[in-house]
């Protein structure tokens, strides 16, 4: 068949094609024949020569729509009793066969775009005429249903659909397939729009339905609370919300799902806050756990509803933590108070993952909650003791003396660690006790795991960077440098073809990098004659290698192994180095006054008695008379010694730290602070030039100085004027104003 353009006579062919139409329309059989020949009747109406009809065959279709719509409309208002179940099925119909007419128009929509295209680039129009929308077929038909059927209806549509969904809400009996057909023809007949495709569902239905939902909840929640309890309210609301959630999925169009929870929840649970956060405080303190969750579900969809919440849990668990704490005894306190934070910290981390939905808020609240307890001072103004207890745990376990661990578990209690670490705020406090422990460890061999030792320094780096554990790192080195150094000395002596008489190790430390200084009580110790010749040699040797370094021996570090062939089996001690010069003192006697072993070592009365009492409390050593040592007490050599074990140590070389010790390191600490606060101000103006004294206290150097500890402000101000003392900063004639001096 040809299809080249042809004369024709329109109002024979839209008989033919209007007949089609309304089977179309009403959903009537069409045969294949007919649909195939209809077809082509729309091709050559729009190619028709001398003059196309597409504009009239448009019109046409317009008119025969609008007649049909208007009578559907009389149907429907006719079954008044059955109006919504009639609309329905109208229009399941007519939107059917709307589409099936844009299949049949298709050529006459794609003709009619064409022109409208050529007409705007060249103008072939005037423009006046232009702006006359031509819809697709398939358009054109939902416009009119929009104009002729919705738009009288809307009073009508409006009132029966709420009244169906109450009846729901109710338990009655109703057709939600019904139902959902009419609420989304209000947005089906716009589909074809580019904006605002919902204003009408909106106009029509959603904004009366929200406002008619908003009424009954509040009636309900007034209702409820009349005869139930905080615990049963709460479920019953809940239940509501997820029936109205279902319906809302059963009738709705998907953007008024969120729409309808938030006014549910308003009417129930915003309006009713303060009811609620009242009950709150119980709820936590008794930890309710299923009212907590229903709690939890009904506040987190409600604009700062939470915060109440979060802040009674925070307070619960800081109450919580405090009390626990308030339990600790002396002994062992350390792993006590560590157990009771990293217990408190589970505990709650558990609540909030299975009860809060591992909500952030709460987490953060149990962040607050942890650092309050783990920086809490049980004594006024007195310091806080966490930093030196948390220190004292993490050398409990990682000194050989410790019960023995596996690397895993040894893994898990440093990240334990690191876990209550990042809640200090005097975390400087904690390096300092933790810098003295570690070295102690280093120097004695004592570590259980050199890797665990690396990796725990490793995982305080990343919590405070490099410049926090640099001196931790350079301990490390400085036992790689001894080792080289000790093996040098050893070819030199072997060079020089002298003969020590005993196995000699020396650690050569760097002042700044061990915190280690002079004994607290100097003393001018008389090295045994067995040791003169080794370290006399090793200073001129170090003297030669480095002549611009000093070394200071710090004799009540070390530790010596002596062999005691005395008694009826040889036995090999590990003991102090004054120990080891009073145990020598024998090799020429049997007994000796307490006065004359210390004229003999030098060493000063306390730490002499000290040293002389650990001798005697394992019986190598008997003392007359028994009681404290004075200068006439006779220590004897215990000949009927005797012990289970042939190699053994006398466990006073690693020594606990003294309250004047943690009072020293605690005063070294304030002094760190100063030189770090100053620091940080001159590093600030030097970049800043010129700052008002808020904006430098507050923004810069607290800010600055919290990853390390929590500076006072009384403290920063004194650091200030030091450095103005010092001509780094100046005042200018600003008031409050400080400016660098270059």
């Amino acid at each position: 068949m040809s299809l080249k353009p042809k004369e024709l006579d329109f109002e024979k062919t839209w008989g033919r094609l209007l007949e089609t139409v309304e089977d179309v329309i009403k959903l009537q059989n069409v045969k294949r024949g007919v649909w195939n020949d209809r077809f082509l009747d729309v091709y050559f109406i729009c190619v028709a020569i001398p003059d196309n009809y597409s504009d009239r065959l448009y019109d046409e279709t317009r008119a025969f729509l609008e007649s049909h719509v208007k009578e559907l409309y009389q149907n429907v208002l006719e079954n008044e009793d059955m109006l919504l179940k009639c609309y329905e099925e109208n229009w399941s119909r007519y939107s059917k066969g709307a589409t099936y007419m844009d299949f049949l128009y298709r050529y006459l929509n794609d003709h009619l775009r064409k022109l409208s295209e050529a007409d705007r680039n060249f103008g072939a129009f005037p423009f006046e005429l232009l702006d006359e929308q031509r819809m697709d077929i398939g358009e054109l038909a939902l416009d009119i249903w929009k104009k002729y059927m919705i738009k009288p209806l809307k009073k009508n549509l409006q009132v029966l659909l709420l009244s169906e969904i109450e009846k729901d809400r109710r338990g009655e009996g109703t057709k939600s397939n019904m139902l959902h057909s009419v609420i989304n023809s209000l947005v089906e007949v716009e589909r074809y729009k580019t904006k605002n495709q919902l204003k009408l569902y909106q106009d029509v239905f959603e904004q009366r339905f929200l406002e008619k939902t908003g009424e009954h909840y509040k009636q309900e929640a007034s209702t409820l609370l009349e005869t139930l309890n905080c615990s049963q309210y709460m479920e019953k609301v809940l239940q509501y919300l997820q029936e109205e959630n279902l319906r809302s999925h059963k009738f709705l169009h998907h953007t008024s799902y969120p729409k309808v929870q938030h006014e549910c929840g308003q009417r129930m649970v915003a309006d009713l806050l303060d009811f609620l956060n009242a009950e709150c405080h119980q709820m936590v303190g008794d930890e309710k756990l299923q009212d907590l969750f229903r709690m939890y579900q009904l506040l987190k969809s409600v604009p700062d509803g939470l915060k109440h919440m979060t802040k009674e849990f925070e307070d619960h668990i800081k109450e919580t933590g405090l009390n626990q704490l308030r339990g600790l005894k002396e002994e062992n306190m350390p792993t006590q108070f560590v157990e009771a934070i990293l217990s408190l910290h589970r505990k709650y981390s558990q609540m909030i993952k299975e009860t809060f939905s591992g909500d952030t808020a709460f987490e953060k609240s149990l962040d607050k909650a942890c650092a309050a307890v783990v920086n809490h001072r049980q004594q006024g103004k007195a310091p806080c003791r966490s930093p030196e207890l948390l220190a004292k745990y993490c050398d409990s376990f990682l000194k050989k003396s410790s019960k023995g661990s596996t690397e895993s578990e040894l893994e898990d209690k440093l990240e334990q660690c690191i876990l209550v670490f990042k809640y200090l705020d005097d975390k400087d406090v904690f390096q300092r006790f933790y810098a003295r422990m570690l070295a102690r460890r280093l120097i004695h061999a004592a570590s259980t795991s050199m890797y665990a030792e690396e990796s725990m320094i490793n995982k305080l780096k990343r919590v405070c960077g490099y410049e926090f554990t640099v001196k931790l790192h350079r301990m490390y080195m400085d036992l790689g440098v001894c080792e080289d150094l000790n093996n040098k000395f050893a070819s030199f002596v072997k060079a020089e073809n002298v003969e020590l008489g005993i196995n000699f190790f020396i650690n050569v430390l760097t002042t700044g990098s061990w915190p280690f200084g002079p004994p607290k009580t100097p003393s001018s110790f008389a090295l045994p004659q067995e040791l003169e010749r080794s370290v006399q040699m090793f200073e001129g040797y170090y003297k030669d290698k480095f002549p611009g370094r000093r070394l200071t021996w710090l004799h009540h570090l070390a530790t010596a192994e002596i062999k005691m062939s005395h008694l009826k089996k040889s036995y090999i001690v590990t003991v102090s180095t004054f120990q080891m010069a009073i145990l020598l003192l024998y090799n020429n006697t049997d007994s000796l006054a307490f006065s004359d072993i210390q004229t003999s070592t030098n060493i000063n009365e306390k730490e002499c008695a000290r040293n002389v009492q650990s001798l005697v409390d394992v019986k190598l050593i008997d003392q007359e008379p028994e009681g404290n040592i004075v200068p006439k007490t006779i220590l004897k050599l215990n000949f009927n010694y005797s012990n289970k074990r042939t190699k053994f140590k006398i466990s006073a070389a690693i020594q606990k730290d003294t309250p004047q010790e943690v009072e020293q390191t605690r005063v070294a600490v304030e002094e760190d602070r100063k030189l770090y606060l100053q620091a940080a101000i001159v590093r600030i103006m030097k970049a800043r030039k010129k700052l008002k004294h808020n904006i430098l206290i507050q923004e810069q150097v607290i800010s600055q100085a919290m990853a390390r500890f929590a500076p006072s402000v009384s403290m920063i101000k004194k650091c200030i004027e030091a450095l103005i003392d010092k001509q780094y900063i100046e005042r200018t004639g600003a008031t409050d104003e400080y400016a660098y001096v270059a």
